[in-house]
């Protein structure tokens, strides 16, 4: 056996189709553009991987039939959306990043509807150790919100597979809830395991999941990639990863710009790096699995040999990467500016980015010939940038 024994590659277009969704609060509608605009691509995902926002978005789409997925995303943005008046500015004037601001300071004084409300009275109001001491909202808003908007029934079917990132808050373990997975062991996904992937501590409380208390995953890593490719190596993937925080930007100047970008990259998780690293990985293994094929026979089947090859045994991976780009008079509040102009301005940036990247459809159905990762940065008015 050599490395012409592995699994034949397949055009990415046949692939697993797997869409990953990075948290980044209000800065998630981006996603559900994104999502809109990919289903007329016919994409649609065999898996959804999210953290925070990106774990509720990833509910609401794999916890609805596809025919309801936009119009179920488009109900809780629009109802999350803060009622603060809009009043008409130039974009990227100072005014409107008054606006914004003034917006953000709006959600983080009465919450926004049907996903947190300040508590009354304020945590440092209730006795030490109560779980309403130890936050500053109360999130039960959520659960009712994800209990009418999301169908886990469904989920539980597995008619999409569904994997959602959180932090224990004692044990500072990450850990995945994933509907295949917890199939294998009787269990199910319920909301809780939603909240807990998005309880961002300070602001919300942890949430209990199989006795533990859990945190937002960005904690401890804002983008579910490194899990999906870990997860899978038998089939190949197509992954589609919509980030809301980028990893590269100018230098401030300002103290709010550097707020800002101090935001951006925390929460990035180093996207980028991940990804050249697990495409060294990938393209490594294939090293691997070339030099055992030109092997004398005698050696072809030592058993170092064996193992090795079946270590290095794996599916090809496509990942086409797309990032929210901030505009130019947004400020480190972006994230908790849930105000309706700012929402629609993210859910069309996402649609308008998916669709200047399927301009180039051609990745869609290129295979990949002696390759087994490949990754393409898509963003805005960039043209498709395939990273060897």
């Amino acid at each position: 056996m050599n490395s012409a024994d592995a699994a034949p590659t397949r055009t990415p277009a046949t692939a697993q189709r797997v869409l990953v969704l990075q948290g980044g609060g209000a800065l998630g509608s981006y996603q559900a553009g994104a999502y809109q605009a990919l289903c007329h691509v016919d994409f649609e995902p065999d898996w959804i991987a999210g953290i925070s926002i990106g774990a509720i978005n990833a509910a609401i789409i794999a916890g609805n039939e596809p025919a309801k997925r936009v119009d179920r995303l488009k109900e809780f943005w629009e109802m999350v959306s803060s009622p603060v008046p809009w009043v008409p500015v130039t974009n990227g004037t100072r005014e409107r990043s008054l606006f914004n601001e003034t917006s953000a300071a709006y959600i983080a004084t009465f919450g926004a509807p049907g996903f947190f409300a300040p508590r009354v009275p304020p945590a440092p109001l209730w006795p030490n150790g109560s779980p309403e001491s130890q936050s500053y909202y109360d999130t039960s808003p959520l659960r009712r919100t994800l209990e009418r908007l999301v169908d886990f029934d469904r989920i539980n079917d597995l008619q999409c597979r569904l994997s959602v990132g959180a932090v224990g808050v004692t044990s500072g373990n990450f850990r995945y809830f994933d509907n295949v997975e917890f199939n294998r062991i009787g269990k199910r996904i319920g909301p809780e395991h939603i909240m807990a992937s998005g309880a961002l501590p300070p602001g919300f409380p942890s949430i209990v999941v199989d006795g533990e208390h859990y945190w937002d995953g960005g904690i401890a890593s804002n983008t579910p990639l490194d899990y999906v490719l870990d997860a899978e190596t038998t089939n190949d993937l197509l992954i589609f990863q919509v980030d809301l925080f980028s990893a590269r930007g100018p230098l401030p100047r300002t103290l709010l710009e550097a707020a800002e970008r101090e935001k951006d990259i925390r929460f990035s998780s180093r996207t980028r790096m991940n990804t050249d690293k697990n495409r060294q990985l990938h393209n490594a293994r294939k090293a691997v699995r070339d030099l055992i094929g030109k092997l004398p026979d005698d050696l072809k089947d030592d058993p170092s040999a064996t193992l090795l090859r079946e270590a290095t045994r794996e599916s090809t991976v496509t990942v086409v990467h797309l990032i929210y780009k901030s505009k130019n008079y947004e400020t480190s509040s972006k994230d908790y500016d849930f105000s309706h102009v700012a929402m629609v301005e993210h859910w069309e940036a996402g649609v308008r980015d998916v669709h200047w990247s399927m301009r180039h459809k051609d990745w869609l159905a290129r295979p990949q010939p002696g390759e087994t990762m490949v990754t393409y940065d898509l963003s805005g008015e960039e043209s498709p940038v395939k990273k060897e």
